[in-house]
């Protein structure tokens, strides 16, 4: 048993009864079941097939962002992206086809975005960014640069169809803003307009 205070030998197991090689084992189990327990909590919050935050995973990543721009006192904006026609591509192009749209759209947010942003998919064809210490940003010049890269991907894809999308925006105010759930609500409803 482990006394607070007192050294541990190293290579003697702190159960008399046990085996070195035992030991081992047993710590070798624990070992994989925390893997598992970390992988399941990772997967819980991941989209399968874009391998960005789920809906879950982006809403508790982005609320420890603006907890932290809260306390520093620092802006942020939270970017909202609908792919255009996506549903007709799934139509006449297949779900698969889709789905490829989909992950291509999720590579150009992950090359685009800094590491710092938390990057996520909501659900369908919907796509948010928080860019944390950033307020209000020039959606033009966001939309020319993604564009940019995802002509390119066009083109070398070689596909019937050009991924297009619409961009909004919502910049982050504490008073106004308790939760990132206020702001994805807000910038939904713009981009529904």
């Amino acid at each position: 048993m482990l006394i607070p205070g007192k050294p541990v030998k190293h290579g003697a197991s702190t159960d008399p009864s046990l085996s070195p090689q035992q030991a081992r084992e047993i710590l070798r189990d624990m070992a994989r079941t925390a893997e598992q327990a970390v992988m399941g909590v990772t997967m819980a919050s991941m989209d399968e097939l874009t391998l960005l935050s789920n809906r879950h995973g982006f809403t508790t990543l982005a609320q420890l962002g603006l907890d932290v721009c809260q306390r520093l006192e620092i802006p942020a904006t939270l970017l909202y992206f609908d792919l255009d026609y996506f549903k007709q591509i799934n139509y006449l192009y297949g779900r698969a086809e889709g789905d490829d749209a989909l992950k291509t759209f999720a590579d150009v947010l992950r090359i685009a975005f800094r590491e710092s942003d938390v990057v996520g998919r909501l659900g369908d064809d919907e796509f948010v960014v928080l860019l944390t210490g950033s307020s209000a940003v020039d959606l033009n010049a966001i939309k020319v640069r993604l564009e940019e890269i995802l002509d390119e991907r066009n083109a070398t894809m070689r596909r019937g169809y050009d991924i297009r999308f619409s961009i909004g925006q919502v910049e982050y105010d504490m008073a106004v803003h308790h939760s990132v759930d206020e702001l994805l609500d807000e910038v939904e409803l713009l981009l529904h307009r």
